[in-house]
């Protein structure tokens, strides 16, 4: 296992490396960036990048599993709205730049849709015939040698301890249609900075931001099928089983036994599942 920027001398109870760098020391990743990045990218880097250093410490581990070069679909559990941001953060300081599958209401707010779309992400209309089209663009994305990242909840998790819940098929789909890896990565952190749908970030003190890579879902019994529902579904639940084991061992603790169902539960499957106005929208017949 491998961490970075955490010397051996300082471990947590849990046994890893509790030290991190300090915001103002010198800046240096684990692995350098394999592509160019382009203006929108640079000026991203710029923006985003002495913020986070700012108000986050990075625990990294075993991030030199992301393959270096090439196709791949790197597969996360979503905790934070900010956790977009610190998760590019630690793809790009393992060399890659991201292609995130994002809602597609982001691409319509003023210049910051326009800058989304010059740095390649790729946007989802969730729940309308249109999501064909983020399928087709993250196939052609991860054949054309780029990072796509998807969050196979499809949306920050309703568990009440935020845990993995049940996913969608979109990871599997695009990493078998395409033939590339799928690469289960955890997080743990960024809903200390922004709890989910809070409003008020809580910027300081800082807090520390684990993310943890695993190994490539092993997918290969299922390569060559056609795509049934029951193949797509064993594919994602290897995937989430693949990121919440990784997510244990972040957390040191059990995972429940049952995966969480937000439809079998009745609970909003995107939006704000604590905001009155939208439940009673939805009664109504509204979107």
């Amino acid at each position: 296992m491998r961490a970075w920027g955490l010397p051996a001398s300082n471990l947590s109870p849990n046994g890893r490396s509790s030290h991190r760098k300090e915001a103002g020391s010198a800046l240096s990743y684990p692995r350098k960036l394999q592509e160019r990045r382009g203006l929108a990218f640079g000026f991203c880097v710029a923006l985003v990048e002495p913020l986070l250093r700012l108000i986050t410490r990075q625990r990294w581990i075993d991030g030199m599993k992301i393959p270096a070069r090439g196709g791949c679909v790197v597969a996360s559990n979503h905790v934070s709205h900010i956790d977009p941001f610190t998760f590019a953060h630690f793809l790009y300081g393992h060399g890659r730049l991201v292609r995130f599958l994002a809602k597609a209401e982001v691409f319509d707010i003023p210049v910051l849709g326009r800058l989304i779309r010059a740095t390649g992400q790729i946007p989802v209309y969730r729940l309308t015939t249109d999501a064909q089209k983020a399928f087709n663009a993250a196939v052609e994305a991860v054949q054309d040698g780029k990072c796509v990242v998807v969050y196979p909840e499809g949306t920050i998790t309703r568990e009440p301890d935020l845990w993995p819940m049940t996913g969608k098929t979109g990871a599997a789909r695009i990493a078998l249609t395409a033939g590339v890896d799928v690469i289960p990565v955890a997080q743990w952190g960024p809903q200390d900075v922004l709890a989910p749908y809070a409003k008020k970030p809580r910027l300081f003190p800082r807090k520390t931001i684990t993310v943890k890579a695993g190994d490539p879902v092993d997918l290969d019994d299922l390569r060559g099928q056609k795509l049934t529902p029951d193949v797509l579904r064993r594919a994602t639940d290897r995937i989430l089983d693949a990121i919440t084991k990784e997510l244990e061992d972040i957390r040191g603790e059990k995972a429940p036994a049952e995966r969480f169902d937000p439809r079998r539960r009745g609970v909003r499957e995107i939006g704000n599942p604590n905001d009155p106005a939208k439940r009673r929208s939805r009664r109504n017949g509204e979107r």
